[in-house]
């Protein structure tokens, strides 16, 4: 049966802001969360029996989690922690299919918002990041 998909496929690639270049970090994670909205003003007035809405701006916000992995160069902590630290917006690309050819690919420009580490007694670091994406959501396919 066609259209399901397991998340061990998943692939992640956002930009490293010092080099310029897409890595892939999703082999790291192990969860990635694209969350998209859109604002709604509510429409309704007096003697309505149910509410009504008009659309407004849309937004997408991205979530990673995964282990922690300080290797230079391609490691998430060196590159989320630099496109954190730089504060300039970078591209990303997230296959959920993966990125082999004709897959779904959802593709922009984004902030790395939020950057944290979490060191547990008794288990393995991890991190986690949330990502503001900055304007339109580029729904295509891999070539």
């Amino acid at each position: 049966m066609a259209g399901k998909v397991h998340g061990k496929d998943s692939y992640f690639a956002l930009e490293d802001s010092a080099a310029a270049v897409l890595r892939d970090i999703g082999v790291h994670c192990d969860t990635i969360t694209l969350d998209r909205d859109i604002d709604m003003a509510e429409t309704t007035t007096i003697g309505q029996e149910s509410k009504t809405w008009l659309p407004g701006l849309d937004g997408a916000e991205i979530s990673l989690a995964g282990k922690f992995d300080s290797l230079a160069v391609t490691g998430p902590d060196v590159v989320l922690a630099g496109d954190f630290a730089a504060k300039v917006r970078v591209g990303f690309e997230y296959g959920p299919e993966g990125n082999a050819t004709s897959k779904v690919k959802y593709s922009g420009e984004c902030y790395v918002s939020k950057y944290q580490v979490s060191t547990p007694l008794e288990g393995i670091v991890k991190f986690s990041a949330t990502i503001k994406v900055d304007g339109a959501v580029a729904r295509g396919t891999f070539a």
